[in-house]
């Protein structure tokens, strides 16, 4: 997937906007929390009708993140904006060559990934992007538990961590559950987000 660098939010504010626009509302809803996750600093509104967005400075947004059939009714507009948007698929053979697409009826460990590749290859080392807050760059977790969380978001079970750290296996439940405590997250999918983020883990391992 090509992905171009998000550009200066037009406001100058500080703040990268991105909406996403699409009558689902549960897949936006579901959408804007990856989002969010993937990119803390960022910015989201939702819209469901293209003439809610219109109406609300679309200039302002640095990525539109828009259903297929809504692109296609309003193509003239996307295409004199082709580099902000991303048209949203349900499949991954449905493709629009004149945009970048995003299939999102994919398992949600795919989705996250496939956003993470976007961040990366937009913002790499979170380039361009206002800093995070200094409570998510901090180190959090001890080396153990980094070691831990690294295999775990490579997708390796209890026992194989165990096995690879040489360690008992309450012992990475435990390490499992502190991990999960300290960061305050409850998916693997959000343990995935923070350890690529945080340059514990190359997103190719995932």
């Amino acid at each position: 997937m090509n992905v171009h660098s998000l550009n200066e939010n037009p406001r100058g504010e500080g703040v990268f906007r991105i909406a996403i626009l699409d009558p689902n509302t549960l897949a936006v809803l579901g959408l804007k929390s990856l989002i969010q996750q993937v990119m803390p600093v960022v910015a989201v509104d939702t819209f469901g009708e293209f003439a809610e967005m219109e109406a609300n400075n679309p200039d302002d947004y640095v990525h539109y993140f828009v259903a297929m059939n809504t692109v296609l009714q309003h193509r003239d507009f996307f295409l004199q904006h082709r580099r902000k948007t991303i048209v949203l698929t349900l499949t991954t053979s449905t493709q629009m060559s004149d945009f970048r697409c995003l299939c999102i009826n994919v398992p949600e460990k795919q989705l996250v990934r496939s956003l993470l590749v976007m961040q990366q290859g937009g913002h790499p080392g979170g380039k361009n992007l206002p800093p995070l807050p200094e409570v998510l760059q901090r180190k959090i977790l001890t080396d153990r538990e980094l070691e831990v969380l690294s295999l775990i978001v490579q997708g390796k079970i209890n026992k194989e961590i165990a096995d690879q750290l040489n360690i008992g296996l309450t012992t990475v439940i435990t390490h499992r559950k502190n991990i999960m405590d300290k960061l305050g997250l409850k998916s693997v999918s959000a343990l995935t987000i923070y350890a690529i983020m945080h340059g514990y883990v190359d997103i190719n391992k995932i």
